[in-house]
């Protein structure tokens, strides 16, 4: 690979922020599986 050219700047107004900002669903419901785990395996 050469590296000794690099390409054109690009401007900061030319860039757009492409991040996803809704909120994520919970995957466990609202339950908290550590304590899910301490109910199914404690003695």
């Amino acid at each position: 690979m050469d590296y000794t050219w690099l390409p054109a700047p690009i401007r900061l107004e030319d860039t757009v922020a492409e991040v996803d900002t809704r909120p994520v669903p919970d995957p466990d419901g609202g339950i908290n599986p550590e304590i899910i785990f301490m109910l199914r395996y404690a003695g």
